[in-house]
């Protein structure tokens, strides 16, 4: 798993294996969600909207959004709204202005109850219309204010001069007379346009009245993100996080899959693969603890991280593969002896293929069942023996004189097996041999004859059939 790429096939057989702890977790998450909810009580926005006459570029506009976001301006609302326990500060985290299209600008305000915000946005639409209006007319120094007003009144007493003028030059007696008017009356003109564009181009004429478009509706719903949707998104996140958390587990498992990389890691040959029907998981003493309860609850013992075994039509075809593992044990064994099946104690499928094989050897041998091609010698006497996998160890060499390696794929390091194979060496023990066990879907299920792990099983003479894959 560990280098294969991530497929549908590889999510589905998380959802298909582990969903009683992805609803688990996904449970959690939605209490989560709910826990969120309530420590952030509920709130409500409403929008107003300020209409701004005449031509405003965008760098305006940002600065009126600005300006409607103001510590000024909140204050102001503040001291009209008189909440108690509000100050301007803490408006300004419930007050926000954005420029939209067509010179309009939309107050927003979040409370906790639909009026409140109704008030919060209409409130501030109208102290920052009055604040705008106060900068555009009265911020003005004296002098600016004045000299517009000194201006027209020199171009009114001008006016009045040329009226004079006008009518103190000789009425069409002399052509110098006529030449006058008609030059007083071009300047009269001239004046009368320049002071229409002074009045056109004073900013104060046309942005001086901005227009709040109509009370805020109120709101007839909770701002995001509500109850519900913090429900579901906690709901959501941990259940990806415990899909991710799969992935990256297997994307980090170092637990060795094929069979040659097994037989390498025990410095022993790959005798072959066999198989075991799948059944439930039988309680074990230790199995019985709160803890393990709760494991199998949530399905956390059942590997996800294998392919869905195989069906098997028949029993005869899973016997084939312990007489094949047999034969090639006693045709590697120089003369028949004593072994040890070296099985690790959780490894529950390994310890059902160990029971079969050494029923199977006991069985042939006893029987006297004869295979072709074998070199007639007799098979080994098994005994099983299960060992830690933390700290292994195996019993010394008596009457045994060699062990065999029995144990499923993807379920042990390589420093694992290491160890056992070193616990063996320890023990004055070879490892002969490596089987690889794995589980299959038997339409008839057969149990295995009962084993004495104490005494040795009894073998005499005989074959097996089959031979190498």
């Amino acid at each position: 798993m560990s280098e294969d790429t991530i497929r549908l096939a590889t999510i589905g057989r998380i959802l298909r294996r582990r969903w009683q702890l992805l609803a688990v977790l996904t449970v959690v998450g939605a209490l989560v969600g709910y826990g969120t909810s309530v420590l952030f009580p509920p709130r409500y926005t409403a929008s107003a909207s300020i209409l701004l006459p005449g031509q405003w570029e965008e760098r305006e506009l940002l600065t009126q959004v600005n300006i409607a976001t103001s510590s000024a301006v909140a204050d102001r609302v503040a001291a009209t709204l008189g909440w108690p326990g509000v100050s301007g500060g803490d408006l300004r985290e419930r007050v926000s202005a954005t420029a939209a299209e067509g010179n309009i600008i939309k107050i927003s305000g979040t409370a906790d109850t639909p009026e409140r915000a109704q008030q919060l946005s209409d409130r501030a639409a109208q102290q920052f219309v009055a604040f705008a209006a106060r900068i555009t007319g009265g911020t003005a120094s004296p002098e600016a204010v004045t000299e517009p007003e000194a201006l027209r009144r020199q171009v009114v007493q001008t006016n009045r001069r040329i009226t004079e003028l006008a009518g103190a030059a000789d009425p069409g007696r002399s052509v110098e007379s006529v030449q006058a008017r008609t030059s007083l009356e071009k300047l009269r003109a001239t004046l009368e346009a320049a002071m229409k564009k002074l009045d056109e181009a004073d900013p104060a004429n046309d942005r001086a009245t901005m227009v709040v478009m109509g009370p805020a509706p109120r709101p007839a719903g909770e701002a995001p993100p509500t109850r519900m949707q913090l429900v579901v998104a906690g709901a959501l996140l941990f259940f990806l996080l415990a899909v991710v958390g799969h992935l990256a587990a297997a994307r980090a498992n170092r637990r060795l899959r094929s069979e040659p990389e097994i037989a390498a890691a025990l410095g022993s040959p790959l005798l072959g693969s066999v198989d075991v029907p799948e059944e439930r998981r039988a309680l074990r003493p230790e199995d019985g603890g709160a803890r393990a309860r709760i494991r199998r609850f949530l399905g956390v013992d059942t590997r996800w991280d294998v392919p869905t075994p195989q069906t098997y039509g028949d029993e005869a075809g899973l016997r084939i593969r312990y007489q094949r593992v047999c034969a090639r044990l006693r045709d590697r064994l120089p003369a028949p002896r004593r072994l040890l099946v070296v099985v690790p104690a959780d490894d529950s499928i390994a310890r059902r293929a160990a029971e079969q094989l050494v029923a199977e050897a006991a069985g042939a041998e006893a029987g006297n069942d004869p295979a072709p091609g074998s070199s007639g010698r007799g098979y080994p006497v098994l005994r099983l023996v299960e060992v830690s996998v933390d700290r292994p160890v195996v019993p010394d060499r008596d009457t045994e004189s060699g062990a065999l390696v029995v144990l499923s794929a993807g379920s042990r390091t390589a420093g694992e097996l290491a160890d056992i194979a070193e616990a063996c060496a320890d023990g004055r023990h070879e490892v002969v041999g490596t089987v690889v066990a794995g589980t299959v879907r038997a339409c008839t299920t057969r149990s295995a004859p009962a084993v004495d792990n104490a005494a040795p099983a009894l073998a005499g003479s005989g074959r097996a059939t089959g031979g190498p894959e």
